[in-house]
């Protein structure tokens, strides 16, 4: 048999045109590293008290002392109040200060900020203190939300129109969004431009894998999904230098969305995946593709591949199970054989194997996205420098995904992804142990961990896209991208739980990671297996290799 995977053999596997493609789909990725990391940088609480620049209007030449003294009330350990201010009186400046103010309300007048990091933040710029706090973890909250149905409407939307429109779109929605979203009048506008950056974010990431790695032989193809993570670390390295040198959220906004311009125009010119158009049946328009990358990996297409049309025999419904090679005369024709994949969806959960293939993957995915998200939203309370520790996350983390891409190949899938989550988890347990005020040893547990689970994302993208037929591969691609974001989604809403105990987060999604690494003892390796193109294959050929071909005596010697 000639599938795909021999196709790739002749035009070349990771050659220049599958190098280029993987560039281009990664690198709108470091600049979705900045929708997420940058709320670490906007949700501070500073140090402010109410505006009460009213009592000037009796006094101009009050200091600022005397101001807060007159205008302020006092807390418990001495502080003026950051959230209450006396109530305006129409007295003059001998009257107050004589017989003082005593009734008290919450700000009236908005906000005076002092001490901050930086010079403008969502927090200062919408006043989302006090009463209003919460608006800051419902933004996080609706960007994630927005990521879960990204993933969730744009994976089943790449089966049915192509995994290249469904990277399109969402490209041209982050760059709209990222703009509007710095232009934003008022919070609640900002509320639905971060949910539909969120859209575009999850809808590009989980297809942009596929696409890339669908033109990736089996001994390179692990790089499809770890080089998307690399691109992403490299952002969270530039970000913190972004952020340390231009404290303005709104032309960081501006600046994140630059690159995403570039993208935005250059994405109509990726390539779609062959082996999807093949799938639907449009083998002219994979034929033409073919040939274009053979031309740029400078290889030869076989003249069987090219002299003999792609065709379908009469009242044979569209779809690809493998290509199959007849002998005629000195030449080769191609058919396509009968489609084996039909019924959607319901491939994966009619077998109760592919169900259990799909659930553990799944649940790891959540659990690692669960405890990544919870530390790194977490990371302003570790009380190590903000900064540096950003900068630590992102080199950890390009060092984890570039040992996940050599190790995938050296141990394999499956030692890699138990070894990562337990590891992992118990680094985020460990944490528990660690006494209150030793930053240096939170913050280094917080980051070995996360190193480890970072590691574990790449597999477990390797893992859906291989334990899966083509037919039904970005269908389960998105609903484990889509577990893996109910992770991030329920991350801000696990933290909450710290005003009942700091431990309680901690120790959830630690137990989470152990007992999905615990699982994926229930998975087989596909290490350097060819992409199961029917639910037969996927369920009893995980045995054949990348490098079997058919022995039959009248095969050609020229691979197709």
């Amino acid at each position: 048999m000639a599938d795909f995977g021999e196709i790739l053999s002749n035009i070349g596997e990771f050659g220049l045109f599958q190098k280029l493609t993987l560039f281009a789909l990664c690198f709108p990725n470091v600049m979705q590293s900045f929708f997420i990391a940058s709320f670490v940088f906007i949700q501070s609480d500073p140090e402010r008290h109410c505006n009460t620049d009213w009592i000037l209007s009796a006094d101009s030449n009050l200091t600022t002392d005397e101001l807060l003294n007159l205008t302020l009330p006092r807390e418990e350990d001495g502080t003026f109040s950051r959230c209450q201010m006396f109530v305006p009186v129409d007295w003059d400046i001998g009257a107050i200060k004589e017989y003082g103010l005593n009734e008290t309300a919450g700000c009236q007048n908005g906000w005076v900020y002092s001490n901050t990091l930086y010079d403008a933040t969502i927090v200062t710029d919408f006043d989302l203190v006090c009463d209003k706090t919460n608006l800051m973890e419902l933004i996080q909250t609706m960007f994630m939300a927005g990521v879960l149905v990204g993933s969730l409407i744009f994976g089943p939307f790449a089966e049915s129109f192509g995994r290249k429109r469904a990277t399109q779109i969402p490209a041209v929605i982050m760059f709209i969004f990222t703009v509007t979203a710095a232009l934003c009048p008022n919070v609640y506008f900002l509320l639905v431009c971060q949910f539909l950056v969120g859209i575009g974010g999850g809808g590009y990431r989980v297809n942009c894998i596929i696409l890339s790695t669908e033109w990736i032989g089996a001994s390179k193809r692990s790089w499809g999904a770890c080089v998307t993570q690399l691109f992403g670390a490299l952002g969270q390295c530039i970000l913190a230098g972004v952020i340390y040198f231009i404290r303005d959220w709104r032309l960081a906004q501006l600046i994140t969305a630059a690159p995403l311009a570039v993208v935005a125009i250059y994405i109509w010119f990726i390539p779609e995946s062959a082996r999807w158009l093949l799938s639907r049946g449009r083998t002219e328009e994979a034929k033409q593709l073919i040939v274009k990358a053979a031309f740029i990996n400078k290889r030869t297409v076989p003249d069987s591949l090219l002299e003999k049309p792609w065709f379908y025999q009469p009242g044979q419904a569209k779809g690809l199970g493998c290509i199959k090679r007849k002998a005629v005369g000195a030449r080769w024709k191609i058919e396509i054989k009968e489609a084996v994949n039909k019924g959607g969806i319901q491939i994966i959960f009619k077998s109760s194997l592919l169900t259990r293939y799909f659930f553990v993957v799944a649940f790891g995915w959540f659990s690692l996205n669960l405890a990544t998200y919870s530390l790194y939203l977490n990371m302003g309370s570790f009380g190590f420098n903000v900064f540096l520790t950003q900068f630590m996350f992102g080199a950890f983390e390009m060092l984890a995904t570039l040992l996940s891409i050599w190790l995938l190949e050296v141990f394999g899938r499956r030692i890699s992804l138990i070894s990562t989550l337990l590891t992992g988890g118990l680094s985020c347990m460990f944490i528990l142990a660690v006494p209150k005020g030793y930053a240096i040893a939170v913050t280094s547990l917080a980051v070995a961990a996360r190193f480890f689970l970072i590691w574990s994302g790449p597999v477990c993208a390797v893992y859906m896209q291989e334990l899966f037929p083509t037919s039904v591969r970005q269908t389960a691609m998105a609903l484990g991208s889509l577990a893996a974001r109910t992770g991030s989604f329920l991350a801000p809403m696990l933290n909450m739980l710290a005003v009942y105990h700091w431990s309680i987060p901690t120790a959830v999604f630690s137990s989470f990671t152990l007992v999905s690494g615990a699982l994926v003892f229930l998975l087989p390796e596909t290490r350097r297996k060819e992409l199961p193109e029917s639910a037969d294959e996927a369920e009893n050929k995980r045995n054949v290799t990348s490098t079997t071909t058919d022995s039959s005596p009248n095969q050609d010697s020229t691979k197709l």
